[in-house]
Protein backbone atom coordinates (compact mmCIF):
# COMPACT_ATOMS: atom_id res chain seq x y z
CA UNK A 1 0.00 0.00 0.00
CA UNK A 2 1.24 3.53 -0.69
CA UNK A 3 0.01 6.27 1.72
CA UNK A 4 -0.66 9.27 -0.10
CA UNK A 5 0.36 11.73 2.04
CA UNK A 6 3.85 9.82 2.03
CA UNK A 7 3.53 10.29 -1.95
CA UNK A 8 2.73 13.98 -1.17
CA UNK A 9 5.93 14.48 1.04
CA UNK A 10 8.64 12.68 -0.85
CA UNK A 11 7.78 14.24 -4.34
CA UNK A 12 7.63 17.67 -2.85
CA UNK A 13 3.79 18.21 -3.84
CA UNK A 14 1.21 20.95 -2.96
CA UNK A 15 -2.75 19.37 -2.17
CA UNK A 16 -5.31 21.14 -4.26
CA UNK A 17 -7.99 18.58 -3.11
CA UNK A 18 -7.93 15.65 -0.63
CA UNK A 19 -9.49 12.64 0.05
CA UNK A 20 -10.31 10.04 2.80
CA UNK A 21 -8.80 7.19 0.62
CA UNK A 22 -5.27 7.76 1.94
CA UNK A 23 -3.94 4.77 0.81
CA UNK A 24 -3.64 2.85 -2.63
CA UNK A 25 -3.17 -0.76 -3.41
CA UNK A 26 -0.81 -0.27 -6.20
CA UNK A 27 0.89 -3.16 -8.07
CA UNK A 28 2.81 -1.37 -10.66
CA UNK A 29 5.02 2.00 -10.43
CA UNK A 30 3.71 3.23 -13.66
CA UNK A 31 1.87 6.25 -14.14
CA UNK A 32 -0.71 7.13 -16.89
CA UNK A 33 -1.37 10.23 -18.65
CA UNK A 34 -5.16 10.27 -19.83
CA UNK A 35 -5.02 12.32 -23.03
CA UNK A 36 -6.87 9.26 -25.05
CA UNK A 37 -9.59 8.64 -22.32
CA UNK A 38 -10.05 12.82 -22.57
CA UNK A 39 -10.57 11.71 -26.27
CA UNK A 40 -13.32 9.48 -25.25
CA UNK A 41 -11.02 6.30 -25.86
CA UNK A 42 -11.20 3.82 -22.41
CA UNK A 43 -10.56 0.58 -23.46
CA UNK A 44 -7.15 0.12 -22.16
CA UNK A 45 -7.48 2.88 -19.17
CA UNK A 46 -5.10 2.43 -16.68
CA UNK A 47 -7.15 4.06 -13.93
CA UNK A 48 -5.42 1.71 -10.74
CA UNK A 49 -2.26 4.15 -11.64
CA UNK A 50 -1.53 7.83 -10.56
CA UNK A 51 -2.50 10.29 -13.43
CA UNK A 52 -0.41 12.74 -14.77
CA UNK A 53 -2.00 15.92 -16.36
CA UNK A 54 0.42 18.12 -18.42
CA UNK A 55 0.88 20.31 -20.83
CA UNK A 56 -0.97 18.93 -23.55
CA UNK A 57 -3.57 17.45 -21.45
CA UNK A 58 -4.27 20.82 -19.99
CA UNK A 59 -4.18 22.23 -22.91
CA UNK A 60 -6.68 20.03 -24.02
CA UNK A 61 -9.41 20.95 -21.41
CA UNK A 62 -9.20 24.66 -21.98
CA UNK A 63 -9.87 24.14 -25.25
CA UNK A 64 -13.76 22.82 -24.14
CA UNK A 65 -16.59 24.43 -23.38
CA UNK A 66 -17.75 23.78 -20.01
CA UNK A 67 -20.08 21.82 -20.93
CA UNK A 68 -17.83 19.01 -22.78
CA UNK A 69 -15.20 19.39 -20.07
CA UNK A 70 -17.62 18.82 -16.89
CA UNK A 71 -18.69 15.23 -19.04
CA UNK A 72 -15.48 14.19 -20.38
CA UNK A 73 -14.42 14.92 -16.45
CA UNK A 74 -17.42 13.25 -14.94
CA UNK A 75 -16.71 10.36 -16.82
CA UNK A 76 -13.03 10.30 -16.06
CA UNK A 77 -13.17 10.71 -12.80
CA UNK A 78 -15.58 7.58 -12.14
CA UNK A 79 -12.88 5.26 -11.67
CA UNK A 80 -11.37 4.76 -9.03
CA UNK A 81 -8.38 6.31 -9.46
CA UNK A 82 -5.65 6.67 -6.59
CA UNK A 83 -5.02 10.72 -7.52
CA UNK A 84 -4.45 13.06 -9.95
CA UNK A 85 -1.23 15.32 -10.32
CA UNK A 86 -0.88 18.41 -12.29
CA UNK A 87 2.29 19.08 -13.19
CA UNK A 88 4.11 22.25 -14.37
CA UNK A 89 1.88 24.71 -11.39
CA UNK A 90 -0.84 24.56 -14.43
CA UNK A 91 -3.52 26.14 -13.02
CA UNK A 92 -6.89 23.53 -13.32
CA UNK A 93 -10.08 24.41 -14.48
CA UNK A 94 -12.88 24.65 -12.04
CA UNK A 95 -14.65 21.86 -13.00
CA UNK A 96 -11.57 19.33 -12.32
CA UNK A 97 -11.66 20.20 -9.01
CA UNK A 98 -15.09 19.99 -7.98
CA UNK A 99 -15.56 17.12 -9.43
CA UNK A 100 -12.18 15.45 -7.89
CA UNK A 101 -13.96 16.66 -4.43
CA UNK A 102 -17.33 15.13 -5.30
CA UNK A 103 -15.24 11.65 -6.20
CA UNK A 104 -13.30 11.95 -3.22
CA UNK A 105 -10.15 11.70 -5.58
CA UNK A 106 -6.93 13.48 -4.11
CA UNK A 107 -5.38 16.10 -6.85
CA UNK A 108 -1.76 17.39 -6.50
CA UNK A 109 0.57 19.84 -8.31
CA UNK A 110 3.85 20.45 -8.47
CA UNK A 111 6.08 22.63 -10.80
CA UNK A 112 8.26 20.29 -12.07
CA UNK A 113 7.77 19.51 -15.93
CA UNK A 114 6.05 16.05 -16.77
CA UNK A 115 8.61 13.95 -17.70
CA UNK A 116 10.99 15.10 -14.28
CA UNK A 117 7.96 14.43 -12.23
CA UNK A 118 7.61 10.95 -13.73
CA UNK A 119 11.11 9.87 -13.39
CA UNK A 120 11.14 10.93 -9.98
CA UNK A 121 7.26 9.24 -9.09
CA UNK A 122 7.95 6.17 -10.65
CA UNK A 123 11.67 6.06 -9.50
CA UNK A 124 9.51 6.30 -5.76
CA UNK A 125 7.24 3.71 -6.39
CA UNK A 126 9.51 1.18 -7.42
CA UNK A 127 11.18 1.77 -3.83
CA UNK A 128 8.54 1.40 -2.72
CA UNK A 129 6.92 -1.46 -4.27
CA UNK A 130 9.90 -3.48 -4.50
CA UNK A 131 10.36 -6.82 -2.11
CA UNK A 132 11.62 -5.85 0.74
CA UNK A 133 13.63 -8.35 3.50
CA UNK A 134 15.27 -7.86 6.31
CA UNK A 135 18.92 -8.92 7.01
CA UNK A 136 21.23 -9.14 10.43
CA UNK A 137 24.55 -7.68 9.46
CA UNK A 138 27.02 -4.20 8.92
CA UNK A 139 26.46 -2.58 5.51
CA UNK A 140 29.39 -0.01 4.56
CA UNK A 141 30.32 1.92 1.61
CA UNK A 142 33.89 0.89 1.10
CA UNK A 143 35.64 2.89 -1.72
CA UNK A 144 32.45 2.94 -3.64
CA UNK A 145 31.22 -0.74 -2.79
CA UNK A 146 28.68 -1.55 -0.75
CA UNK A 147 29.63 -4.38 1.74
CA UNK A 148 27.48 -6.29 3.79
CA UNK A 149 29.05 -7.92 7.06
CA UNK A 150 27.48 -10.86 7.97
CA UNK A 151 28.63 -13.16 11.32
CA UNK A 152 27.24 -14.01 14.70
CA UNK A 153 27.07 -11.78 17.47
CA UNK A 154 30.02 -11.22 19.17
CA UNK A 155 32.62 -11.92 16.11
CA UNK A 156 33.82 -8.65 16.10
CA UNK A 157 31.74 -6.81 13.20
CA UNK A 158 30.76 -3.70 14.78
CA UNK A 159 34.48 -3.16 15.54
CA UNK A 160 36.05 -3.99 12.06
CA UNK A 161 32.92 -1.36 10.73
CA UNK A 162 34.59 0.59 13.73
CA UNK A 163 38.11 1.01 12.29
CA UNK A 164 36.27 1.27 8.79
CA UNK A 165 34.58 4.25 9.86
CA UNK A 166 37.80 5.59 11.20
CA UNK A 167 39.54 5.58 8.00
CA UNK A 168 37.12 7.45 6.21
CA UNK A 169 34.22 4.95 5.08
CA UNK A 170 30.69 5.52 5.78
CA UNK A 171 28.29 3.71 7.77
CA UNK A 172 25.07 2.59 5.97
CA UNK A 173 23.02 0.13 8.83
CA UNK A 174 24.38 -1.32 11.79
CA UNK A 175 22.52 -4.43 12.80
CA UNK A 176 19.56 -4.51 11.16
CA UNK A 177 19.97 -3.83 7.42
CA UNK A 178 16.67 -3.04 5.46
CA UNK A 179 17.04 -4.67 1.41
CA UNK A 180 14.70 -4.19 -1.23
CA UNK A 181 15.18 -5.37 -4.86
CA UNK A 182 15.08 -2.56 -7.08
CA UNK A 183 15.54 -4.48 -10.34
CA UNK A 184 16.50 -8.08 -11.49
CA UNK A 185 20.45 -8.04 -10.37
CA UNK A 186 20.43 -5.09 -7.58
CA UNK A 187 19.55 -5.11 -4.02
CA UNK A 188 19.27 -1.53 -2.01
CA UNK A 189 20.41 -1.46 1.55
CA UNK A 190 18.98 1.12 4.06
CA UNK A 191 18.92 1.55 7.87
CA UNK A 192 15.32 1.74 9.67
CA UNK A 193 15.08 5.20 10.49
CA UNK A 194 14.47 5.06 14.48
CA UNK A 195 18.29 3.58 14.47
CA UNK A 196 19.60 5.14 11.84
CA UNK A 197 23.73 6.68 12.12
CA UNK A 198 23.68 4.54 15.26
CA UNK A 199 26.02 1.42 16.12
CA UNK A 200 26.37 -0.86 19.45
CA UNK A 201 29.72 -1.49 20.67
CA UNK A 202 30.02 -4.33 23.32
CA UNK A 203 31.18 -2.61 26.63
CA UNK A 204 30.29 0.61 25.86
CA UNK A 205 26.85 0.96 24.35
CA UNK A 206 25.43 2.66 21.43
CA UNK A 207 27.15 5.35 20.02
CA UNK A 208 25.75 8.34 17.12
CA UNK A 209 28.36 7.67 14.25
CA UNK A 210 27.11 10.75 12.32
CA UNK A 211 27.63 12.95 16.39
CA UNK A 212 30.87 11.60 16.66
CA UNK A 213 32.46 11.11 13.42
CA UNK A 214 30.51 14.08 11.33
CA UNK A 215 27.88 13.70 8.33
CA UNK A 216 30.43 12.36 6.12
CA UNK A 217 30.99 9.40 7.96
CA UNK A 218 27.58 8.10 7.61
CA UNK A 219 24.97 7.78 4.18
CA UNK A 220 21.15 6.78 3.57
CA UNK A 221 21.76 3.69 1.59
CA UNK A 222 24.07 1.98 -0.85
CA UNK A 223 23.59 -1.25 -3.17
CA UNK A 224 24.99 -4.22 -1.72
CA UNK A 225 27.46 -5.27 -3.92
CA UNK A 226 30.07 -8.09 -1.79
CA UNK A 227 29.02 -10.07 1.55
CA UNK A 228 31.39 -10.85 3.94
CA UNK A 229 31.00 -13.50 6.44
CA UNK A 230 33.08 -13.26 9.57
CA UNK A 231 33.33 -16.63 11.00
CA UNK A 232 35.55 -18.44 13.68
CA UNK A 233 37.98 -20.42 12.66
CA UNK A 234 39.14 -23.59 14.16
CA UNK A 235 42.71 -24.99 13.68
CA UNK A 236 41.58 -27.24 10.71
CA UNK A 237 39.51 -25.02 9.17
CA UNK A 238 42.29 -23.29 6.85
CA UNK A 239 42.05 -25.99 4.22
CA UNK A 240 38.68 -25.57 3.71
CA UNK A 241 39.71 -22.18 1.97
CA UNK A 242 39.87 -21.25 -1.14
CA UNK A 243 43.60 -19.73 -0.72
CA UNK A 244 44.00 -18.29 -4.50
CA UNK A 245 40.70 -17.21 -5.29
CA UNK A 246 39.37 -19.04 -8.00
CA UNK A 247 36.12 -20.31 -6.73
CA UNK A 248 33.60 -17.48 -7.25
CA UNK A 249 30.66 -18.06 -4.03
CA UNK A 250 27.37 -16.59 -4.10
CA UNK A 251 24.67 -15.78 -1.60
CA UNK A 252 21.25 -15.38 -2.51
CA UNK A 253 18.81 -12.72 -1.26
CA UNK A 254 15.37 -12.04 -2.90
CA UNK A 255 16.83 -13.76 -5.80
CA UNK A 256 19.52 -12.06 -6.65
CA UNK A 257 23.12 -13.34 -5.99
CA UNK A 258 25.60 -11.61 -4.52
CA UNK A 259 29.37 -12.34 -4.30
CA UNK A 260 30.15 -13.34 -1.09
CA UNK A 261 33.20 -14.31 0.80
CA UNK A 262 34.20 -16.12 3.92
CA UNK A 263 36.94 -14.74 5.81
CA UNK A 264 38.26 -15.84 9.07
CA UNK A 265 38.69 -14.53 12.24
CA UNK A 266 41.62 -14.84 14.46
CA UNK A 267 43.91 -13.18 17.32
CA UNK A 268 45.35 -10.35 15.27
CA UNK A 269 44.34 -10.24 12.01
CA UNK A 270 43.28 -6.36 10.66
CA UNK A 271 39.86 -7.29 9.85
CA UNK A 272 39.76 -3.42 8.73
CA UNK A 273 42.61 -3.67 5.81
CA UNK A 274 41.06 -7.17 4.98
CA UNK A 275 38.02 -5.47 4.29
CA UNK A 276 39.26 -2.65 2.47
CA UNK A 277 41.42 -5.18 0.41
CA UNK A 278 38.28 -6.91 -0.49
CA UNK A 279 36.37 -3.85 -1.67
CA UNK A 280 39.28 -2.70 -3.87
CA UNK A 281 39.82 -6.64 -5.30
CA UNK A 282 35.86 -6.53 -5.98
CA UNK A 283 36.31 -3.19 -8.52
CA UNK A 284 39.24 -4.85 -10.26
CA UNK A 285 37.02 -8.03 -10.89
CA UNK A 286 34.23 -6.14 -11.62
CA UNK A 287 36.71 -3.75 -14.22
CA UNK A 288 37.73 -7.01 -15.68
CA UNK A 289 41.17 -7.86 -13.79
CA UNK A 290 41.10 -11.50 -11.65
CA UNK A 291 44.93 -11.65 -10.17
CA UNK A 292 44.01 -15.58 -8.85
CA UNK A 293 42.89 -16.16 -12.90
CA UNK A 294 45.84 -14.57 -14.55
CA UNK A 295 48.48 -16.39 -12.32
CA UNK A 296 46.56 -19.76 -12.67
CA UNK A 297 46.73 -18.69 -16.62
CA UNK A 298 50.56 -18.58 -16.40
CA UNK A 299 51.08 -21.86 -15.03
CA UNK A 300 48.63 -23.44 -17.29
CA UNK A 301 50.94 -22.34 -19.82
CA UNK A 302 53.87 -22.86 -18.17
Amino acid sequence: MINARAFQEALKLDCLVSSPFDEWDLRTPDLNRPGMQFCGFYEFFAFERPQVIGKVEMSYLDKQSAGNRRSILDKYMSYRIPCIVICRDLTPPPELLELAQKHQIFVFRTPAVTSKFTVNAIHYLNRCLAPHITRHGILLDVYGVGVLLTGKSGVGKSEAALELIKRGHQLVADDVVDICRISEERLIGTCPERIRHLMEIRGIGVIDVQAMFGIGAVTFSKTIDLIMELTVSGPDDSDELDRIGLDDSYFEILGVSVPCQKIPIKPGRNLAIIVEVAARNFSLKRAGMNAARELSSVFHDS
